[in-house]
């Protein structure tokens, strides 16, 4: 199975910057990154050295349920290009992350969650959108659990 690695949209990224976060507050606004640490959601790349970021509040699901979680994501400050569908090298650098399943209607599928080996991920994500009542993955970090990204068929 082919799948593609999907940031948040330009919309949102936009809206986060110019707007309100999950929460009903203006993101963070931090002066500049060390460069590592900070992975830009939009851009699934470290923001760079040097360069302001914003801190937000993000539920990356369309609707509201027990199991739409929200958690913190950086974010460029500025406009930064949207990632391409390929594995994110720069942002998945750790040693494990989480992956877990979701249904077209945004529910956890039970049992799909696990702590997954960074050179596994391709593998798990294949596997688990193979299955019928799999719409998407969303790979978040294992020590904080903040969404990364999402993973789609493709």
């Amino acid at each position: 199975m082919t799948i593609r690695f999907v940031p948040i949209k330009t919309a949102t990224a936009w809206a986060l910057r110019d707007g309100l976060d999950a929460y009903g507050m203006a993101p963070e606004r931090r002066a500049h990154s060390d460069g590592s640490g900070t992975p830009c959601r939009h851009c699934l790349r470290q923001v760079p050295k040097g360069a302001p970021y914003l801190i937000a509040a993000h539920r990356p699901f369309a609707g509201l349920n027990p199991y739409a979680e929200t958690g913190p994501i950086f974010l460029c400050a500025g406009d930064c290009p949207a990632a391409g569908p390929g594995f994110p090298y720069e942002i998945l650098k750790g040693d494990h992350y989480i992956t877990r399943a979701y249904s077209p209607d945004e529910r956890i599928i039970y049992g799909s969650g696990s702590v997954t080996p960074t050179d596994q991920i391709v593998t798990r994500c294949a596997a688990l959108l193979g299955r019928s009542e799999v719409a998407f993955v969303d790979i978040r970090s294992a020590s904080n659990n903040c969404f990364l990204c999402r993973v789609v068929p493709g």
